[in-house]
């Protein structure tokens, strides 16, 4: 059993709005990010909602993990989800809310190649991106490193010994929904498929 986590809790400042409630083609972000984890594997998904929580919609098939704490950034973010998930968890694939073109199959891809003590990265162009899968052994690890807005990557270079990489230039991309001009420029280009 490999869990998912949605980090969508940011307030999404440079967007006007929180990011989770951003619609694509008529799906709120959120609700995509709970279907790209689901459609790759994952059970249980968890959520962790910050600003805007009340605004979000119902959210079929996810836990939702309120997290008063939102500001102080995504580190917190990350270990507020890791701590809701459940104590038989061996390990989690972590996305977050505003990257929409991640593909059910780099989810899958990377859970995979699921080591029980190591992380899994996918990587884009030979760059470490998400999803990426953190086996439990490696979540006390992250007490110093996910803080404020970082997140895993700083363990990623501290310890490659423990990362297996998985090339997903195929099927997605990383790219973040930072403004609504990002948002149109991702509408536009060639990697963008809708739903369905």
């Amino acid at each position: 059993m490999i869990a998912g986590l949605l980090l969508a809790a940011g307030a999404g400042r440079r967007y006007g709005r929180p990011k989770a409630l951003v619609e694509v083609d008529g799906e709120p972000l959120v609700r995509r990010g709970v279907r790209l984890l689901s459609d790759g594997g994952c059970a249980p998904v968890h959520v962790v909602l910050g600003a805007g929580a009340d605004e979000v919609p119902e959210l079929p098939g996810a836990v939702p993990v309120r997290h008063d704490r939102w500001p102080d950034g995504l580190g917190s973010s990350l270990l507020r989800g890791l701590a809701s998930l459940p104590a038989d968890v061996p390990a989690v694939v972590v996305v977050l809310v505003d990257q929409p073109l991640l593909s059910p199959v780099a989810v899958r891809r990377v859970r995979a190649a699921y080591t029980v003590e190591g992380i899994v990265v996918a990587t884009y162009g030979g760059r470490p991106g998400h999803p990426i899968l953190l086996g439990r052994p490696t979540w006390p690890l992250l007490d110093r490193y996910a803080v404020g807005d970082r997140g895993a990557r700083e363990l990623l270079r501290d310890r490659p010994d423990l990362v297996v990489e998985v090339p997903c230039d195929d099927v997605g991309g990383p790219v973040d929904v930072d403004t609504p001009a990002d948002l149109l420029r991702l509408r536009r280009s060639a990697a963008y498929e809708p739903p369905g």
